[in-house]
């Protein structure tokens, strides 16, 4: 039956705290966290009572990506979801959250794989406690990015590095994400959310219209160039996944998770 716990909001101090909650998955995103995420995402960006959102995951992980076993049957969309999309079956909105105008402060707890890494990029503070690991396995799994990560992964560590990342899968650990510029802080893990609350209460202590301003500005500018970029990766995302063979992925889908595990010290 579907849960209706796979995404938690606890709102305080006008502070949306957003957890991912498939803790047994990892927080990989099925059909549920799909659809449910989005949704949440829309409705603490019109609550009054929210100005900051932080989001995370149950431990031990951020966010796995998508769900191997639901990816490996072939299944795994998003018809709830439908309502939202255009004539050709696009989000009228670009990257993993709806538009929005209040800041996502992204607490890592943990891994941040592929989707889940482009959840994180999405953000727009990364915090990182010292367990966080990210890594871009589009390629090995065999699918294509869609959330952007062509676009904000050499934006935040350089095109090279970026490269890297990507042709590898290789993980990335924490010290070495904020040396790399791609988070802002790494911090004890049992400080992570602390430390994201008392980020979010400077921003609670600007104005808030000015802050809503200086968001979008920093959105536009990233724009002026990008743009076609999000077309171009959209594009190859939805043609590479009109010819994904399910069969063929759910046969290598083991090794890869193996594969993980050696790269994070996990037996």
């Amino acid at each position: 039956m579907p849960r209706d716990d796979v995404v938690l909001v606890d709102v305080e101090e006008r502070i949306a705290v957003v957890t991912m909650n498939r803790p047994e998955a990892r927080n990989a995103l099925n059909r549920e966290l799909g659809n449910r995420l989005p949704r949440v995402m829309m409705d603490v960006e019109t609550r009054d009572d929210v100005d900051i959102i932080i989001l995370t995951g149950t431990d031990p992980a951020f966010c796995a990506g998508v769900d191997f076993k639901e990816l490996g049957t072939g299944e795994i969309t998003h018809p709830e979801l439908d309502d939202l999309r255009d004539d050709q079956g696009r989000f009228p909105w670009r990257g993993p959250f709806p538009p929005r105008t209040k800041p996502i402060i992204g607490a890592v707890n943990g891994p941040a794989v592929t989707g889940g890494f482009e959840l994180a990029l999405g953000c727009d503070l990364l915090i990182a406690s010292e367990r966080a690991r990210f890594a871009d396995t589009h390629a090995l799994v065999g699918i294509m990015p869609g959330w952007g990560l062509t676009i904000g992964l050499v934006q935040s560590v350089g095109a090279r590095r970026a490269r890297e990342l990507s042709l590898t899968g290789n993980y990335l650990d924490a010290q070495t994400a904020l040396t790399w510029g791609l988070v802002n802080h790494v911090v004890p893990h049992r400080e992570l959310l602390d430390y994201c609350k008392e980020l979010a209460r400077a921003m609670i202590g600007i104005d808030q219209r000015a802050l809503r301003r200086m968001l979008k500005t920093y959105e536009e500018i990233s724009l002026l160039a990008g743009a076609e970029a999000w077309d171009l990766e959209g594009q190859v995302s939805r043609d590479w996944m009109a010819g994904f063979d399910a069969v063929d992925f759910a046969r290598r889908s083991g090794g890869i998770m193996d594969r993980g595990r050696s790269q994070m010290g996990e037996k």
